[in-house]
């Protein structure tokens, strides 16, 4: 239900709505720029502000997954059937939304600047006490997208800083941006060296919409969001795309609907085709937690 809709269902005014969003005090999603109100959660919320002689069960997390954008997950979760909708707001979000059970799975490629380990620190440290399964999704290539052809001869983050290029930056959850700030901080640079623009995208294919539009020169994302748009990719980096879900869900029909369709070899070839993607360990169990 949106607004309105939940308002005239709990007969009250929507601006009552917006102080209990506000407040935190009722269930809902925001899903692009709108607040949404499972009718279910709804429900049980109504009931647990009534005299109940037992405590009610939880509600199982809604059928998404949360975290950071992939083409070849978007994709796959389409194809497979699994039931499963994306809400791609970064990966922190996703770990956010995660621990909050506010979605099934959380998609991530998250540096640890001590470790150097992808994900699995963040997991550690947020959902410490939930027994927590990690599974390999891919590897991915990371680099910079540039107009085609490359035409300003960049070389390097260096460049885009030195050159005042226009850099299409990410939003603050992103993965990305975590990856940024320490490609840049070894040249001993700080994102603000970047000349970003005024909005932040929020995806790999914004990123590269935004340099194919010529709006930004330069942009940090994976490889087969470059392809997608025709653009020069510079590889700077290799990393781990992962997914984190709790072991329940890992046992149930949707995400091992899309596990299944990991396997098959559609997906292997639409891999390929996207290019700069590494699924030979897709599936494989990283983390199970006590």
């Amino acid at each position: 239900m949106n607004t309105a809709e939940v308002a005239r269902y709990l007969d009250v005014q929507p601006r009552k709505i917006y102080e209990l969003v506000g407040k935190g005090e009722i269930p809902c999603s925001r899903v692009t720029g709108k607040w949404l109100f499972p009718k279910s959660l709804i429900d049980l919320w109504v009931l647990q502000g009534n005299i109940y002689p037992h405590p009610l069960p939880a509600a199982p997390p809604p059928p998404v997954i949360a975290g950071s954008h992939d083409p070849l997950l978007a994709w796959a979760a389409g194809e497979s059937g699994c039931e499963l909708a994306l809400l791609s707001q970064g990966s922190r979000d996703g770990l956010q939304r995660l621990a909050a059970q506010q979605a099934v799975v959380a998609g991530m490629h998250l540096l640890d600047a001590d470790s150097g380990d992808y994900n699995l620190p963040a997991v550690q440290q947020t959902l410490r006490s939930r027994p927590i399964v990690v599974i390999h999704w891919a590897w991915r290539r990371q680099g910079l997208l540039l107009p085609q052809g490359n035409p300003r001869g960049v070389t390097g983050l260096a460049d885009v800083a030195d050159r005042q290029l226009r850099f299409a930056h990410r939003q603050a959850a992103a993965g990305s941006r975590l990856l940024l700030e320490q490609l840049l901080a070894k040249e001993g640079r700080t994102p603000e060296s970047l000349e970003g623009l005024a909005r932040p995208a929020h995806s790999e294919t914004e990123v590269a919409l935004t340099v194919a539009d010529g709006r930004a020169d330069a942009g940090l994302a994976i490889e087969a969001a470059a392809r997608q748009q025709r653009l020069d990719f510079l590889l700077l980096w290799r990393e781990r795309f992962d997914l984190a879900l709790t072991r329940r869900d890992y046992f149930e029909a949707p995400f091992q609907t899309l596990l299944a369709f990991s396997r098959t070899p559609d997906f292997a070839e639409r891999a390929a085709g996207l290019g700069g993607y590494d699924v030979a360990e897709t599936g494989r169990v990283l983390y199970n937690a006590p």
